[in-house]
């Protein structure tokens, strides 16, 4: 059953009934005060022990506009993002996200997080959640530790993230592309040009995305009636002789879940003198940068990154608006379907079309 959320974050009147004290002295602790204002240290700890307690984080442009929205959004990270370059995978999201805030009239903060002693980012510091000074915030990138996620969303705090995330106990809002639906588009670009044999490599550390481009590669080959052959191992365990192996048993493409596993797989084609796409077709599932030869890029799949994180804000947007109105939290975008630049009919069915 889904953890009942709160509407909003808590307030000093929170924290002050938590306490057992006036909000004034809820106040003056929250902005310095405590000893100017001769509140006993016992008083003190009792407040801020409450604070602790309820996650509350002062917010002073909050507070000046008595309530009303001040206009911030957040942006906070799992991943090390910034800096970024044009070619980093998160760099499209955040443009995204950016020229969404200012369409809606919204400033964007930043957050930062220190890490645990697990290299975990925290959205929590000392029970407090450092987002409260944003109305909302969205979030990006990859935590295997969802404690914070359902924390936010038991405190009712407003966020969306790009990606989907399965938080237990939580019914989170989040923008992503829809990776089943285009990973069936890729498989299904393979069978119409004859592959019968589709291998399917994956990375070992499995996230949602990745679980959701599978499943899509499942459905597709058992829509087309050929058996799935998955394949999960990271590019520094692939060997030649995996490869070779592999080829043997008469699988004439590939679908791979990124680059680096790409890669590998075209050096191994190279040393045994096989062709891409003559000999081998390959379909990687996020667009790359490089291919098999030069000016030659590896059919991909388009992953709508920009319009994801805009989509990501103007659904934040709405829930800070209108936080009751019943609208679709969980948002999957259609993914464009790879270009044919290394997918070919295989050899088997080019040499019984010439006889």
């Amino acid at each position: 059953m889904p953890v009942k959320r709160q509407r909003r974050a808590p307030t000093q009147a929170d924290v002050a009934r938590r306490a057992g004290v006036s909000q004034a002295t809820v106040s003056a602790v929250v902005n310095d005060r405590a000893a100017s204002s001769r509140i006993p240290p016992e008083t003190e700890r009792l407040v801020r022990q409450a604070i602790s307690e309820l996650g509350y984080a002062a917010n002073p442009a909050a507070r000046s506009l008595k309530g009303k929205g001040n206009r911030l959004l957040g942006v906070h990270t799992f991943e090390a993002v910034f800096p970024i370059s044009s070619r980093d995978f998160y760099h499209e999201f955040l443009i995204g996200v950016e020229e969404q805030a200012v369409a809606e009239g919204y400033d964007l903060v930043l957050f930062t997080s220190t890490e645990d002693h697990n290299g975990e980012r925290r959205l929590y510091r000392d029970g407090t959640n450092r987002l409260n000074v944003a109305d909302g915030s969205v979030l990006l990138g990859v935590t295997h530790d969802l404690s914070d996620l359902a924390r936010l969303s038991r405190d009712g705090y407003p966020f969306v993230h790009i990606g989907r995330r399965a938080v237990p106990g939580a019914d989170i809002a989040w923008v992503s592309a829809d990776y089943t639906a285009g990973t069936g588009d890729a498989v299904r670009a393979l069978t119409d040009a004859g592959h019968r044999r589709i291998c399917y490599l994956g990375l070992t550390d499995r996230t949602e995305p990745l679980v959701d481009r599978e499943a899509g590669y499942r459905a597709a080959c058992v829509a087309a009636g050929l058996p799935p052959l998955p394949v999960l191992m990271n590019p520094g365990q692939l060997e030649q002789e995996w490869f070779d192996l592999v080829i043997a048993s008469g699988v004439t493409a590939f679908v791979t879940e990124e680059e680096s596993l790409t890669g590998r797989l075209g050096e191994f084609a190279a040393r045994r003198g096989l062709r891409v796409p003559a000999d081998l077709s390959v379909v990687t599932l996020r667009d790359t940068s490089g291919g098999p030869y030069p000016g030659v890029p590896w059919s991909s799949l388009g992953i709508p990154r920009n319009e994801i994180g805009r989509a990501a804000v103007r659904l934040l947007v709405e829930t800070l608006a209108e936080p009751d109105a019943a609208r679709e939290r969980q948002v999957a975008l259609p993914c464009a379907p790879p270009a044919p630049t290394t997918i070919a009919p295989p050899p088997t069915a080019r040499r019984k079309g010439d006889s």
